[in-house]
């Protein structure tokens, strides 16, 4: 435990120093914003290209843990299901219920990944957001199409948006420049190796940066509701279908650590363009990122 919550604090510290600089208007103007964008289109998929293409993972790993996703994702679902039957919200109430409770923020499950697990541990952290990234956006994307929208949602643009995900392309590339073993040439790692440095503490603290938490002012029962299901039931639902497979090792951690997680930022983005309750969607995010300091690190105890 103590080692854990020694390799979280950094985390956790970084994304509070991101909201603390946002509030003092720390460095000015529109710093954050353009701080993510950079993070987000250049900082991470250089990492993912350099961690990953120096990886050596077996071919069995890609399969376990696309099973084992898909599987997290399908129970996920049906217990959502459940749940809406039972409180019935509104259509766009229940859509930022649903992304609190099964998305993932990206950037702090990498930071983690890395902290606690080392470079093998990040090169299959960045494996599963992957496989994740892609299924979940196809989930939301259809749970909004049913419960929130009045008409019907353009697959064209959501297709081209998970294609073109900066996270994906850099795990792809990443995975084939490892399988073909091809390597790095010094003056490439030399370019690659500090921008991967920076990716983690800047997509943290952008993290913080993003916080909203005059959101939370009354909290209701959809918040309470998403932040349980996401932060207490989906690891260990995950736990659970690891030990019905017969998995055990590094890949179980991975997936367990990514079901603590807190949902992700790009959810309030989600909300809003596809007629989702954003406000909601705000209070979960920020809610879920300040809970976790202390679920995290509770959830990977019990359940490592």
């Amino acid at each position: 435990m103590p080692v854990m919550v020694q390799a979280l604090v950094p985390v956790f510290v970084l994304i509070m120093l991101g909201h603390v600089f946002r509030r003092l208007d720390f460095p000015g103007g529109d710093f954050w914003p353009q701080a993510e964008r950079f993070t987000y289109y250049v900082l991470f998929p250089a990492m993912l290209v350099f961690k990953l293409g120096q990886a050596r993972l077996p071919a069995s790993a890609y399969g376990d843990i696309a099973l084992l996703i898909g599987a997290m994702l399908l129970a996920m679902t049906l217990l959502l299901v459940l749940a809406q039957r039972f409180w019935r919200w509104r259509g766009p109430v229940f859509s930022s219920v649903f992304q609190g409770a099964i998305r993932f923020n990206s950037y702090v499950g990498l930071a983690a990944g890395g902290m606690l697990l080392g470079d093998a541990g990040l090169s299959l952290t960045a494996i599963a957001v992957a496989v994740m990234v892609p299924l979940l956006n196809l989930l939301c994307i259809l749970m909004f199409s049913l419960a929130a929208t009045d008409g019907p949602v353009r697959l064209g643009p959501v297709f081209r948006a998970i294609v073109t995900n900066p996270l994906i392309v850099g795990s792809v590339v990443g995975v084939v420049w490892s399988f073909f073993e091809i390597g790095f040439h010094p003056l490439v790692a030399g370019i690659l190796e500090p921008l991967s440095n920076l990716a983690l503490p800047m997509g943290l603290m952008t993290v913080g940066a993003g916080l909203q938490l005059q959101a939370l002012r009354g909290a209701s029962m959809p918040f309470i509701v998403a932040s349980v299901l996401k932060l207490v039931a989906f690891p260990l639902i995950t736990a659970g279908l690891a030990l019905l497979l017969g998995l055990d090792g590094l890949m179980v951690q991975v997936a367990v650590l990514l079901a603590t997680l807190p949902t992700a930022t790009s959810a309030y983005i989600l909300a809003r363009q596809l007629g989702g309750d954003a406000p909601l969607m705000a209070g979960i995010i920020s809610g879920q990122t300040l809970l976790a300091i202390a679920s995290i690190p509770l959830m990977l105890s019990l359940l490592w």
